[in-house]
């Protein structure tokens, strides 16, 4: 113990002597490590974020949509999303006798400009019914929220997300009362939700319009819905109701022109997605480290060199191989781990300012991995000069200049 602690406070002293040099030689293994932790954390935080989102829509709800979307747990390509076909309202009826349904909201989306006086913001319409709260666990926040009659009427009344009622209102309870024009059209609105989150490449649900399906046949003169939401009767099975739905559908359209899934097993894709991108991502960052420890191999040559006549003077005193050995390999760990304690800090930094708006965090097996990987390239990097200096004739050493 008492030699490993003389090893570490002569490697100290030697860098307190180069400060300068010796935080520019940790310099690159800071920003690999900083690298690879913000992505691991950018990764981990996007798939919370997208679980949370996800797990907010219930667990006993079912999308049906034009395509085959997903087969066998992957995501289809070549616009397999975009069916040929599009569902209407005898679809909607059907569906909605099935006795496990308890809510159906068909949906028809689109953006639009949304404007109150001079203010001008672009939002999501939702062309739905009265279903869609219950089915997206929607709450609202100030106002009252559309009903059945306002579907059959064709009332021209929305709710909107806080975001949007904020963006042209000030303040989203003065939404209420006030209208709005959608493509030329007036809405009354008559009430802001609760925020449900959304951005970071995916949906503002705080910035969607939710109105009457019937009302927006102004802007969907087809008359066709985009999707199915369904909420089912708890307690039913997933596969029997998913067999009830394709039973209905089929007898207007083949099998492949529709696909009914949860949206946990959207999340499971997007899971695989987002894991392999990060893995990618981290490995791209790792190069930086590699960068790191070459000079940090660079460096400790320099001072083998420098520390030539030394190193014979000890081998004449009796020191051994292994002495000399150790003395440059703790230099190159402390060197590395210096640096990867320094980007771990700054990391944190930098997730804690990003927090606010973004759910990023590092877990305790980055952390490991982290400091890990900066102790390893120390050894990797650090031998080679290590054993070069070890293995100098101990004449030869003293009489370099």
């Amino acid at each position: 113990m008492m030699y490993f602690v003389f090893l570490l406070k002569t490697a100290l002293f030697n860098f307190s002597r180069n400060k300068g040099r010796t935080f520019l030689t940790s310099l690159g293994i800071l920003i690999g490590v900083m690298s690879v932790v913000l992505l691991t954390a950018a990764g981990l935080g996007l798939k919370k974020y997208i679980q949370q989102q996800f797990e907010s829509f219930g667990s006993n709800t079912l999308r049906i949509v034009p395509g085959t979307v997903i087969r066998n747990g992957q995501f289809r390509t070549g616009g397999s999303s975009v069916g040929a076909i599009r569902f209407d309202e005898k679809d909607f009826n059907n569906l909605k006798r099935l006795k496990v349904v308890e809510d159906i909201a068909p949906i028809f989306t689109t953006s639009s400009e949304v404007i109150y006086g001079k203010n001008k913001e672009f939002g999501d319409l939702y062309a739905t019914n009265e279903d869609i709260f219950p089915v997206l666990n929607l709450e609202l926040q100030y106002g009252e929220l559309f009903t059945k009659p306002d579907v059959l009427k064709r009332s021209k009344v929305v709710d909107i997300g806080p975001k949007l009622a904020e963006k042209l209102f000030g303040k989203a309870e003065n939404a209420v009362g006030n209208t709005i024009k959608i493509q030329g059209t007036s809405f009354k609105v008559i009430g802001v939700l609760k925020s449900k989150g959304g951005g970071f490449g995916g949906p503002d649900l705080d910035s969607f319009v939710y109105l009457p399906y019937r009302s927006a046949y102004i802007f969907n003169p087809d008359k066709k819905f985009l999707v199915f939401a369904i909420k089912f009767k708890t307690g039913t099975s997933i596969d029997s109701i998913k067999g009830d739905i394709k039973e209905v559908l089929l007898r207007r359209y083949k099998e492949d022109d529709f696909s009914v899934f949860e949206p946990t097993q959207i999340l499971d894709a997007l899971n695989q997605i987002f894991g392999t991108l990060n893995i990618a991502l981290v490995a791209i960052a790792a190069i930086s480290l590699v960068v790191g420890g070459i000079g940090i191999m660079n460096i400790m040559y320099v001072t083998v060199t420098e520390k030539t006549k030394e190193i014979g003077v000890r081998r004449a005193l009796g020191a051994r191989k292994n002495d000399i050995l150790f003395q440059f390999l703790v230099e190159s760990v402390i060197l590395s781990l210096f640096g990867g304690l320094m980007g771990l800090a700054l990391s944190y930094l930098i997730i804690f300012a990003v927090q606010s708006f973004f759910p990023a965090y590092v877990d305790g097996q980055t952390v490991a991995l982290a400091l890990g990987i900066s102790s390893a390239i120390g050894v990797i990097f650090g031998v080679f000069p290590a054993k070069g200096a070890a293995d100098l004739s101990p004449i030869d050493a003293i009489r370099s200049e």
